[in-house]
């Protein structure tokens, strides 16, 4: 006759005693059976999911999204349980939902990517503020304080408080705290330089400009800077609006043929 194998101590007070389960379960071929064994453990082990998903309320996630991210982890964690390694099922199972409840924070509530290395400075950081909050009372703990507690530079800490604010993005169309006209974000952004096109332009041209003669020089200012007509220009220099003309073409053709050779 087999000897009744005994069922472990399990860490948790109210823990189900499913171990028989979980040993049919290995044993049971895929079908109706095996199914409504699976469901009434899964089922068994839901309150100590929920707990675990408990641990997440502050981060912003709904508790009832975290239960049912919690009882996805659980559902993998009975699917993937191999209990003729002899450890207790919820020594495998907590790291498993745990891990799926991270992922989820990692893969879907952050609005911007953020290196893994700053979430995890996010989380110290806001711990230890939470902790803090109960012992200095009237203020936020100082950028020192965090760091002392938490055992971390001051400088990840600063980039922990500013990862706390990069949990979620503002829209550009949302008004603005103490805006009272419906002033947005959008409102303050501003648009593309057209100049900036012309800026390699400029650059390439300055060293021509600058080796024409004194006059000649005069004349392309007055005309493409101070926007005077080839009349004034004429008139201001005592010189013929036709003369203008041919010294505005040749100055432009010269400086053209410069640029392009040193280019080519």
């Amino acid at each position: 006759m087999p000897t009744r194998v005994s069922a472990k101590h399990h860490p948790h007070d109210d823990a189900p005693d499913t171990a028989e389960d979980f040993r049919r379960l290995a044993s049971l071929p895929p079908g109706p059976q095996r199914d409504t064994l699976r469901e009434r453990v899964v089922e068994a082990w839901l309150p100590m999911a929920e707990r675990l998903a408990g641990r997440f309320r502050s981060r912003g996630e709904s508790y009832e999204d975290l239960r049912q991210v919690a009882a996805l982890g659980l559902v993998k964690a009975v699917d993937r349980y191999d209990p003729a390694r002899g450890n207790a099922f919820e020594s495998y199972a907590v790291p498993t939902i745990t891990g799926e409840i991270k992922r989820h924070f990692r893969d879907h509530m952050w609005t911007l990517h953020v290196p893994r290395r700053v979430q995890d400075l996010r989380n110290r950081v806001r711990i230890a503020t939470q902790d803090l909050s109960q012992t200095v009372s009237g203020r936020r703990p100082t950028v020192a304080e965090i760091a002392e507690h938490a055992e971390m530079s001051e400088e990840d800490v600063r980039a922990g408080l500013e990862a706390l604010e990069s949990f979620s993005a503002l829209s550009l169309d949302a008004e603005l705290p103490g805006s009272e006209d419906g002033y947005s974000l959008s409102d303050a952004l501003g648009s593309a330089d057209p100049a900036l096109e012309t800026v390699v332009d400029r650059e390439a041209v300055a060293p021509q400009l600058a080796a024409l003669p004194e006059r000649e020089r005069a004349i392309l200012y007055m005309r493409f800077f101070a926007d005077m007509t080839q009349s004034r220009i004429a008139e201001q220099l005592g010189i013929s609006q036709m003369h203008v003309s041919r010294l505005i073409s040749r100055c432009c053709d010269r400086v053209r043929e410069q640029v392009m050779r040193e280019s080519a």
